[in-house]
Formats: structure tokens, C-alpha cells, sequence
């Protein structure tokens, strides 16, 4: 998480400067390959100002990752508005396209799905044992299982909506 000391308007620039320049550099090349000392060039930061709002590259990993999730989380791609399915997850990522290139990342999979996990656990279990009566556990199994298949179809769809 962010180290963030402030939270006045100067801060939320920085952190949206680094961020959007972070994404810059994945469009550029996978995430194995970018450096805290390219992102503050392209950012246009010292690194002292880079290591005032993160401690790595994780955390601004995590940062864009939950901004992605949190920015679309009303977008939802079944007919009753009030059913929230993993689908949705996928796609909100990749409801701005400058998040797409992140998810197509090869290296990076196993850890958005992790993330998308960890932000939809709460969510989306409650309602799989609600529906099915199974327990948690099993709910909990079919939610990772859901997760992984819905990722490996929207990433061999390249993450955008198509009639198949």
C-alpha cells in the first residue's frame, strides 16, 4: 500500500503521475522489465518523491490494479443490474483500455487474479452461498475456479467485448 503522507490535491497529482506513467512503460514493455529509476524519468519525479508514496513497483502494481477495479465497479454485463458476476471483474479492468496491455501481460496473470480475488472475496461468495447453499469452502473453490476461467477467456478475447 501506499505510503502517502497527504492527501491534498499535490499528493493525488503525484500518485496520478506516477501511476499513468507506470502504464506508459507497461505499454511499452512487460512489467518484468521496468524499473523504478524508468518510471520516475518518465514521470518526471525524483526518486525520492517515487519512494515518498511507494515502497516498489508491487505497490504501484496494486494501486493501478484496485484504481481499475474500483473505477468501474458498477459496470455490469448481465441483464439484471444487480447481479455482479466475475465477468464483470474481468471486464472492469479492462474497461478503460490503457489497462489492457497490463493484463496481457504473461508474468502478471497469476498475480491479477490474485488481486481480483482478494477485491471480489467479499462480494461474490456471500452471493455463490446464497444461491447454491454450498458452504463457504466450496464457495469459496467455485469463486477461484470462476475467477481463473473468466480471466483465460477475456485474456483470449485480448480483454474486449465480441459476439463470441
Amino acid at each position: 500500500m501506499a505510503n502517502v503522507r497527504k492527501t491534498d490535491r499535490r499528493t493525488v497529482y503525484t500518485l496520478n503521475v506516477i501511476q499513468q506513467a507506470f502504464l506508459k512503460l507497461i505499454d511499452q514493455q512487460p512489467f518484468a522489465k521496468v524499473t523504478v529509476a524508468q518510471l520516475c524519468r518518465e514521470a518526471d519525479i525524483t526518486r525520492s518523491t517515487f519512494y515518498l508514496h511507494y515502497s516498489n513497483l508491487n505497490e504501484v502494481l496494486d494501486a493501478v490494479l484496485d484504481q481499475a477495479l474500483l473505477a468501474n465497479q458498477d459496470m455490469t454485463f448481465d441483464a439484471d443490474p444487480d447481479d455482479t458476476s466475475l465477468v464483470s471483474a474481468c471486464q472492469r479492468i479492462a474497461g478503460a483500455p490503457k489497462y489492457r496491455r497490463l493484463l496481457m501481460d504473461p508474468d502478471l496473470s497469476e498475480y491479477i487474479i490474485g488481486r481480483i480475488a482478494q477485491h471480489e472475496h467479499d462480494r461474490i461468495v456471500p452471493q455463490i452461498v446464497q444461491r447454491t447453499g454450498l458452504s463457504e469452502q466450496a464457495a469459496t473453490s467455485l469463486f477461484i475456479y470462476m475467477i481463473h476461467g473468466s480471466f483465460a477467456i477475456n485474456r483470449r478475447h485480448h480483454f474486449t467485448k465480441t459476439p463470441e
